[in-house]
């Protein structure tokens, strides 16, 4: 039998991730740890599924550390599908469409350099291009070549576009879900301003207020398992410096154009009180290509309509 110094090395790094606790080798992040603790308090049970599905990869941090540990969900068999999403949120934004699509494709969630329960680097720069220069080595990384499809939701719309443009050959189709960040400028915000707005986005109230903001019907769509899903990566180190960071770096804006060559489906709720009506008519504007509009939903098209979108996904294949 091989050792696994001879299997590839992503595959040797997993295994060596994942050996025995007890292993001297063993050094788990300050991340694996908080999230190992979390898992068994998640209140929705799609949520721990998804989160049990979770593997660790050393990957470059874009610092001058060198590489890290990073969370990557993956599960199912298939031609690769790959989820992102949206700003200020995790990987488990998709825990109600991912067991829909589990048995047609090798569904693969990374949460966004800088946000959901990514390691942190102090020295890191955590503005648009270090989210695709991280998603570029995840591509790599798990050797994804070809047929790669691609769901972006909100934020993780505007980022699976230019991924898409960069990667013309290995990304053979997209899906948005509620684009945000296809239009408009960054709008890089001064420092003292960036911390004042990170304070702000870490109250308790403030949390479950854009929550509720993000469903159509918050009455009967948004209880303590989505409002702790909200808040839950709050808890990582280096939160607040990284969404400074972000912010000073103007976040993502102006993603639309041009289009990238693969072929473009969009989805938008008809309540969605996220993006206001003129980002979404400008985003419409310049994509010219499949729309369709959900009745009855808000921001999150794959949390409110999961068996819709994955049907859709399936369909247009």
């Amino acid at each position: 039998m091989k050792s696994r110094h001879h299997l590839p090395l992503t595959l040797s790094k997993i295994i060596k991730l994942n050996l025995n606790k007890n292993n001297s080798e063993i050094q788990i992040s300050p991340e694996q740890k908080l999230l190992n603790i979390l898992i068994p308090q998640l209140i929705d049970p799609q949520a721990r599924d998804l989160a049990k599905q979770i593997r660790w990869f050393e990957l470059k941090n874009l610092s001058s550390k060198g590489t890290d540990r990073f969370p990557i969900a993956i599960a199912g068999k298939g031609p690769p599908l790959l989820l992102l999403h949206g700003f200020d949120s995790s990987f488990l934004e998709f825990r109600r469409i991912f067991p829909l699509l589990i048995n047609h494709h090798k569904v693969i969630i990374p949460d966004l350099f800088g946000f959901g329960f990514c390691p942190r680097p102090p020295f890191a720069n955590h503005g648009p291009e270090a989210l695709l220069n991280h998603l570029q080595e995840v591509l790599e990384s798990l050797s994804l070549v070809s047929n790669i499809g691609v769901i972006g939701a909100s934020m993780g719309g505007a980022i699976a576009m230019e991924l898409a443009r960069r990667n013309p050959r290995k990304i053979n189709r997209l899906l948005l879900l509620s684009p945000a960040g296809l239009t408009g400028k960054p709008m890089p915000v001064p420092h003292i301003l960036d911390k004042i707005g990170v304070w702000f986005l870490s109250r308790p109230e403030v949390r479950k207020a854009l929550c509720r903001q993000a469903f159509a019907d918050p009455k009967s769509s948004v209880g303590p398992p989505e409002e702790q899903i909200a808040s839950l990566h709050l808890q990582v180190p280096g939160w607040g410096r990284s969404l400074a960071a972000f912010a000073r770096s103007g976040g993502i804006a102006n993603y639309g154009l041009p289009l990238p060559p693969q072929p473009l489906n969009v989805i938008w709720g008809d309540k969605d009180r996220i993006l206001t009506q003129k980002q979404r008519d400008n985003a419409i504007s310049i994509l010219n290509t499949n729309t369709k509009q959900l009745d009855d939903c808000g921001h999150l098209p794959h949390l409110e309509k999961p068996e819709f979108i994955a049907e859709y996904w399936l369909r247009i294949k």
